[in-house]
This record gives structure tokens, sequence and C-alpha cells, in this order.
């Protein structure tokens, strides 16, 4: 008897687990079988997902088998299913091609002319991508990727005066150590960050004021505190190796090159506390500040992305017609520079209703670049930001007017190199401790960056003002843990982050 109640126990649990777990599926063309990337799986008419780069896509454990799913792409037919379908298909949906005539798009078989819709475009650009001023209430998931490619990688100790011989060497080999180790297993650092945002206008003395505000729900970093991404992370790394075998009673000033640094250093404990408290900097505003910048760099309207709005300097090209999520048609317009100030070429897709910009594919032309700099023989200086491509989606507002961010994926990245001296002078009227080291570093750093509007809904001008931020702390992780967003509407991350793992000493 209590055997078979154990046995029924088990079988309870199992049954129960099962229906509840992550649902991961794919989206493929029908014909072809290639993966469909940034297609929107709208979750029982609330919630939006959207799969990744590879197709996939993941579902919380929070719905159940009747959840229906809305999944739609440009081009293509979309469809309707419940997740009890998707299992049934072996959580793969095939999307059909949608198939249409010229006459289907115009009524007159006259091939559209691409000038003649990007300047409709233009003239709609503020109605159709404004943000809104209503109060407003939006979930957001953002990720962000960076990652170090060394190329050259030598540091070396010329001068010491504040090092006993044996300190040297136990010094270069430190630094040997610090340069293999990131050689051989380049940095990689990942940031995930699920939040409501709150913006629109509050009442000012004088005119309206618009706020916004930012509440974490969950953050995570999967980081390897022993290897650097940025470069400024990278010299107080440098630095602590070195620090750590001069007198830690003692003051330090930095010099590079030609010029000095005003800043102080030491391990002094005392010291380090007071330099912290001063230099204090919350997560809070750092993720408020990465979520405007993002907003910022992947608008329509604003001046990175200048191939919609500023349409003189670029030529443009009818390349066809698609349909679009609500089964309605966009035009599909390639554009490439015409003019010196023009940096991107790739495909704008508009909608035929009212000349909206509903996805953009960009990339950087061939001898573009972003900015940079060339004093490599002055000072030893070169940088150059030489990647920058992408992908936006907007989505209609429910109202029907209007249109908002729905994803942006962008990778932007660039080349550097660095050759200069650097050296540790002690603060001191009497002789003075002095180690010099050169350093020489060349290399490639990218930042890709992932937007999701999930959900989004307005609300009452009272509720904007009363929301009050909160500090938060990343949940810091040593590898990638696909529980830790089951709960949770997420972009399914990448093979590279799922194979993410810090490298034990």
């Amino acid at each position: 008897m209590k055997q078979r109640l154990l046995i029924f126990v088990f079988a309870s649990l199992f049954h129960l687990s099962g229906m509840a777990q992550t649902i991961t599926g794919k989206i493929v063309d029908s014909k072809t079988g290639e993966s469909i990337p940034y297609a929107t799986i709208l979750i029982s008419g609330k919630e939006n997902l959207i799969s990744n780069e590879e197709g996939i896509f993941s579902i919380s454990e929070k719905n159940d088998d009747a959840s229906v799913l809305a999944i739609s792409y440009l081009g293509y037919v979309g469809q309707q299913m419940t997740i009890s379908t998707l299992k049934q298909q072996n959580n793969v949906v095939k999307l059909q091609p949608g198939v249409f005539e010229l006459e289907d798009v115009d009524v007159n078989k006259i091939k559209p002319n691409a000038d003649a819709v990007m300047a409709k475009v233009k003239e709609n650009l503020k109605k159709n991508h404004s943000v809104r001023p209503e109060a407003m209430k939006k979930t957001l998931f953002m990720r962000e990727f960076g990652t170090f490619k060394p190329k050259k990688l030598d540091i070396e100790i010329t001068k010491s005066t504040g090092f006993s011989k044996s300190a040297l060497k136990e010094a270069n080999a430190d630094v040997a150590s610090f340069t293999s180790k990131l050689m051989n297993n380049p940095p990689q650092e990942f940031t995930d960050v699920l939040a409501n945002y709150y913006s629109g206008n509050l009442p000012g003395k004088e005119k309206p004021v618009f706020t916004n505000k930012l509440e974490v729900v969950k953050a995570t970093k999967l980081k390897d505190e022993n290897r650097a991404v940025s470069i400024d992370n990278m010299e107080k790394m440098a630095a602590n190796i070195f620090l750590k075998h001069l007198d830690t009673t003692k003051y330090y000033r930095i010099k590079s090159g030609w010029f000095g640094s005003r800043d102080t250093i030491s391990l002094r404990k005392d010291f380090n506390k007071k330099k912290k408290k001063k230099e204090k900097r919350t997560e809070l505003g750092s993720a408020k500040t990465n979520l405007y910048g993002l907003l910022a760099e992947n608008n329509v309207l604003g001046t990175q992305l200048n191939f919609a709005n500023q349409t003189d300097l670029y030529e443009y090209t009818y390349e066809g017609a698609v349909y679009s999520a609500q089964n309605e048609f966009a035009y599909v317009i390639g554009f490439k520079p015409k003019k010196s100030k023009a940096k991107y070429y790739g495909k704008l897709y508009i909608s035929e209703k009212d000349f909206a910009v509903l996805r953009a594919d960009y990339n950087l032309a061939k001898g573009k670049t972003l900015g940079g700099l060339n004093v490599k023989w002055l000072l030893g200086i070169k940088a150059s930001e030489n990647v920058s491509n992408g992908t936006i989606i907007y989505k209609q507002n429910a109202s029907g007017e209007g249109y908002h961010l729905q994803y942006a994926s962008s990778e932007t990245g660039q080349y550097f190199y660095l050759n200069r001296p650097l050296k540790f002078i002690e603060l001191t009227k009497e002789d003075k401790d002095v180690v010099a080291v050169d350093i020489k570093v060349e290399g490639n750093m990218t930042e890709k960056v992932e937007f999701l509007n999930i959900s989004q809904a307005d609300i009452e001008t009272s509720v904007l003002e009363e929301v009050k931020e909160k500090e938060f702390e990343y949940i810091r992780l040593k590898r990638y843990d696909p529980k830790i967003w089951k709960d949770y509407t997420s972009i399914e991350p990448l093979e590279e982050m799922k194979q993410f793992k810090v490298v034990e000493e």
C-alpha cells in the first residue's frame, strides 16, 4: 500500500512539473526550412516576444497549454495557435511566404517610385514616430553583450626604482599571466535587465515637463571579474598588479606619455574607502543611462540612423512589397549612400497605409566609420568606430495612431591601437619611487544590445507621479542558468551566452 502511495505521489509531482515548463520553439520558413529571426510572437494578446537571431524563442512557465500565440513576420502569412498545438508540432512553427501580384499593391499596376515613397515617409515621420506625451507604463527587456578580442597585448616593466629584483621578477610574472589569460580567453560580459518604464508629461510651472522613471524588476550579470572588457577596467587591473608590489603605505601618481594624471592612487585601505565613497555610481543610474541612450540611438527621427529623415543623403530603390503583420502591404525600399554624410546601406519596410517605418535593417557602408582618432605617430593612439549594424522594428499603438519601438538589435564595435609608456611616480619631496611600464595593445571591442517592448498600457498621470525609483543589485552569475528567467518574458539567448562560464583560476 505504501509503495503504491509513493508511486502515486511521484507520478503526481512529475505531472505537475510537466504542466509548468518553459517551452522553447523555433520559427522557420516552410519552404526552405531556414530559421526566421526577429519574428513577433504575441502571447494571449498581452505580451510580446521575439525570436532571436537563430529563430528561437522561449515561453515562460506562467503560460499554460491553452495560451494563444499569434506569430507574424514581414513577408509571411501570420499564424495563430495554442501552446498545445505548438507542442504537437514538435515546437516548430512553419511560416509560409506571402505571395501576391503587383495589382494587389497598386491598382494602376505602376511600379511605385522609391523617392516618392520616401518623401511621404519623411512627411509623416513626426506623426508616426514621435514619443507619446501621454502617461504610459511599458515593460521592457534589455540585453547587453560586450567583448574584447586582443590581437596584441604586450606589457613590460622597463624601469624600476620602487621594486626589488625579486619583486620586479614577480611583477613581470603577474603581468605575463594577466596578458596570457586575456589572449587565450577573450573576456565577455552579458547583462540582462527586466524593468517597468514609466514616461509621460507632468504639469510644470510654465509648460508640461516630460518625465521618465525606471523600476527594475530583475537584473543579471554574467561576468568574469578577472577579465576586463573595457579599456578602463583593464587599466585598473594592470594598475592593481603593479601596486601590490609597491609600498602600500605610499601614494602614487600615474603619468602616461606627455600627460600626467591628477589622480592619486594607493593600496592604503583608509584612502580607498574615501575614494570609493566619493566615486560611487549607482546601478540604477547606469541602467537608466543605457536605456535612454538605446532609445535615442535606435530612433528614425534621430541623427545617427538618418536614412529615413535625411533623404537627400541617400539613394533609394523600390525592391517590391511584402505582407505586414496586419495582412496589409509594406513597400520594401533599399537604400545606400549618395553623399559623404550618409553612413549606411540596407532596407526599409514602409507601410502602404500611412507610410510609417515598420522595420529597418542597416549596415555601415564600406569605407565608412562613425568616428575615430589617429595620433598613432604623435601619441601612440589610434581608434576607429568601424562596426555598426542592426534591426529596428516598430509596432502600431493600440489606439491606431502612431508607432512605438517594439524591438531593436544593434551591434557596434571599434578597432583600437595603444602604444604608450606608463609611469607610477611616488608623491614625495624626497627621492621618488618610479616604475616605468611600456604598454602595447591592439584589438577590437564589440558591443551588442537588444531591446524588447514586452507590453505597454496607458496610466493615470497620478500613477506616474507616485512612482518611486529604487536602487537594485545585479544577480551575479558565473555561468548561464536557463532557469533564471523561467517565470518572466525575456529574449532567448544565443549559443555564445548559453556556453558562457567563468574560467576558474
